[in-house]
């Protein structure tokens, strides 16, 4: 069971962002933390055919909800600390979409954590992802794959 005073950092932003400042501000001044484990999503260029993800959001709602799923982590993994990022607006082939990084005194803990986030963030974060292709054409909202729900039922079992 994990602490639950802990209190997550939730950013969406349109800037991109540094996985070295992150896990500095994450772990400044702390010597109980013995593991620092993070995941960054980059935007793949789909066999050189995607130009561009536009990825929106609605305000609000998108911060609530991964801050639900946050607190659940914090609940389940004894957590130090932990923090998402998720960007929106055009995204290219090659750059950050997301970050997370969970910190604990132990790596189980931490790499759970993470793992539990980003399926979640996968699947349930309420973003919608549009493919402008490189050929000039829009494409259509991407849904989520099979594989990413069945990755996140996981944690509904246990498992």
């Amino acid at each position: 069971m994990g602490a639950t005073t802990l209190t997550p950092t939730i950013r969406i932003q349109r800037e991109d962002f540094d996985l070295t400042t992150e896990i500095a501000a994450l772990s400044a001044d702390r010597r109980d933390i013995g593991a620092v484990v993070s995941f960054t999503g980059l935007c793949r260029d789909e066999g050189g055919t995607l130009a561009a993800l536009e990825l929106e959001h609605y305000p609000g709602m998108a911060e609530a909800e991964i801050a639900r799923v946050a607190a659940e982590a914090t609940a389940r993994w004894p957590l130090m600390g932990l923090l998402a990022i998720h960007r929106y607006g055009m995204v290219k082939p090659g750059e950050q979409i997301v970050l997370v990084i969970a910190t604990s005194a132990h790596r189980r803990a931490a790499f759970e954590a993470a793992d539990f986030m980003m399926d979640y963030l996968k699947t349930r974060a309420p973003f919608w992802k549009r493919e402008h292709v490189t050929d000039g054409t829009i494409g259509g909202w991407v849904e989520a794959k099979a594989s990413d729900d069945e990755a996140v039922e996981r944690w509904n079992t246990g498992a």
